[in-house]
């Protein structure tokens, strides 16, 4: 991986800890050299507008600039650009219909926080040939998924996922409805779309998934 100079690279993830270790691990052995780091998504913007780098390690997790429920739609409108960063997602996130989703908007790899700090240095040599990689975990999910399951990478509304929010602390459909002065049909309709846009088809699924993003 050694360069005559080091690549560059900004660090994003909502919890200071984090930020620190990967940045720690990746300049280990000057191979890498971290020009930015941020705890949202505006200071990821604000980074890569302002600083040139090669490498985004990025958590999904974190609140949209526009009050969406992850980075995603961020993500998303960045991939679109024909000269970018290559962008790795590092996450706790293991749905597997929401990780396809990200791959097919064109991520140039995906990293689960349970497995090694190793896989940031394997999914930098795989993206510098153009592949996609994906660390054990991330590529165990995936490989879950049924040949037909449709890929989503979902962004939530903001009132999608303050319903969500609300419904994870424990709150009814009719509570919610209450809260906001709105219909009961018009709060559950909002939580079914919310499900559909992840592609979660069962309660169980969205427990899953607000467990995984820290709601429960």
């Amino acid at each position: 991986m050694r360069d005559k100079s080091p690549l560059r690279a900004v660090v994003a993830d909502d919890h200071p800890a984090v930020v620190k270790g990967i940045k720690d691990f990746l300049e280990r052995d000057g191979a890498i050299r971290v020009v930015a780091t941020a705890e949202n998504t505006l200071q990821l913007a604000e980074a890569v507008d302002s600083v040139p780098c090669d490498y985004i390690f990025a958590d999904i997790g974190m609140q949209g600039i526009d009050g969406e429920s992850n980075s995603i739609a961020f993500l998303k409108r960045f991939l679109w650009q024909k000269t970018r960063p290559r962008v790795i997602v590092v996450t706790m996130m293991s749905h597997g219909r929401m990780l396809a989703g990200l791959i097919e908007l064109g991520i140039d790899g995906i990293i689960d926080k349970r497995d090694s700090l190793e896989c940031l240095f394997e999914a930098v040599s795989v993206a510098q040939t153009g592949g996609c990689y994906l660390s054990p975990c991330a590529s165990e999910a995936v490989g879950r998924l049924a040949g037909s399951s449709p890929a989503l990478a979902g962004v939530l509304s903001k009132r999608e996922w303050e319903v969500f929010r609300l419904y994870a602390s424990g709150l009814l459909v009719h509570e919610i409805a209450k809260r906001f002065g709105r219909s009961s049909k018009t709060i559950a309709t909002q939580k079914r779309s919310g499900m559909r846009k992840l592609g979660l088809e069962s309660e169980g699924e969205l427990v899953e998934y607000l467990r995984q993003v820290g709601l429960v």
